[in-house]
């Protein structure tokens, strides 16, 4: 375990590195995801090692369980440097023995490694400006946030139709407590005063901008600027429960093993570890939550032209994109474009490749020969 916990701490260092920057270069999203799914796989082959750790019966454990004394899991800095970096907090944690968790590492260097773990931006909290940055949030044109409450109404209206419609009494009656509740649900996350209180409560995680975003992502996930940002989230979740998996995991082996007897470091054993099962420990819970404000893809505010076209095309460093509206009732797209790097167009109407050609002289035309054949 501890050979793949250093290459994980490896490669959650270099993501924090691609983030902890003012604008996230978008060429870079897919090293991310690649170095994400790295860290998932490792977690699946570490959540399959524990199979075989299970093949082993009590009594083969009892004949050499005396020479692990005093060690214990507890005490491997680099799980709680993984978790600190990804973004566990001390309010999250089960107190082991009624003591910091620190207290387990003697070493100085050792505690300074975790303190420094600790004073540096987590994970989460990087994803969590990077969510807040999400392209189209504050497009006035759009105006993601207030058509989206819109929709929600519309939803919800729908939702209450169709549940007085219903000619049973006691369905109708539990229809009509399951839109109230699922009101009461979006009311949770369009009310900034409350969703603080959630957050100040510890159940939820990251500020409401945050979430607006991770939903936009979600609901317009196909969208060529969506696409990567979608299998960040997609891919944190994996490995936040993956990493759920391996604890529940580790969980049920120590109770085959060894039953409610204390643990060899001297924690309680079976009941400690059940109490870091939770929620409570899942880093990136309100990304699994998001999915609680999904609405169906009949009642979403369609993008604007301008969206669409703000979302097929990336900013990358040195690059800065301007687009507006011509007149004729005919929407077009001007890319100002300053850049030393290679430029990337993707996304757009075929009709609006000769326009590029001309107006910037910077994208080939054949390099759309291929599209432009096929017409």
């Amino acid at each position: 375990f501890e050979l793949w916990f250093k290459q994980i701490i490896y490669e959650i260092d270099s993501i924090r590195e691609i983030f902890d920057k003012e604008k996230v270069d978008e060429s870079q999203m897919f090293v991310i995801v690649n170095r994400l799914n790295r860290c998932v796989q490792i977690w699946r082959l570490l959540v399959d090692q524990i199979g075989i750790l299970e093949t082993m019966t009590p009594l083969d454990f009892m004949e050499f369980r005396s020479y692990l004394s005093p060690a214990s899991g507890f005490q491997s800095l680099q799980f709680r440097l993984i978790e600190n970096k990804f973004g566990l907090t001390d309010k999250s944690r089960i107190q082991h023995n009624a003591t910091h968790y620190m207290n387990t590492f003697p070493n100085e260097h050792d505690r300074n490694e975790l303190q420094n773990s600790v004073e540096t931006p987590t994970l989460l909290q990087l994803i969590e400006r990077w969510l807040e940055r999400t392209p189209g949030l504050d497009d006035t044109t759009f105006n993601f946030w207030e058509r989206f409450k819109t929709s929600v109404g519309e939803y919800l209206n729908f939702l209450k139709t169709n549940a007085e419609d219903e000619p049973n009494p006691t369905a109708k009656d539990a229809s009509l407590e399951d839109v109230k509740k699922t009101a009461d649900t979006f009311r949770s996350l369009f009310d900034e005063k409350f969703h603080n209180q959630l957050v100040q409560r510890g159940e939820r995680r990251i500020s409401q901008r945050a979430i607006q975003g991770a939903l936009m992502i979600s609901l317009y996930r196909e969208q060529p600027r969506f696409q990567q940002p979608y299998q960040i989230i997609s891919l944190l979740m994996d490995i936040d429960a993956l990493i759920t998996k391996w604890r529940y995991g580790h969980l049920i082996l120590v109770q085959r093993q060894i039953g409610n007897k204390q643990g060899t470091g001297g924690s309680a054993g079976y009941s400690y570890l059940r109490s870091t099962c939770s929620d409570r420990y899942k880093v990136f819970i309100d990304l699994f939550n998001v999915s609680s404000f999904l609405i169906p893809r009949g009642f979403l505010p369609k993008l604007s032209d301008e969206m669409k076209v703000k979302l097929s095309v990336a900013l990358m460093d040195g690059m800065n994109n301007t687009c507006y509206t011509k007149n004729n009732n005919q929407q077009s797209v001007e890319s100002k474009v300053s850049a030393t790097n290679n430029k990337t167009v993707s996304g757009l109407e075929n009709g609006d490749h000769k326009d590029i050609d001309e107006k910037s002289n910077m994208m080939p035309n054949d390099l759309f020969k291929p599209t432009l054949d096929r017409k």
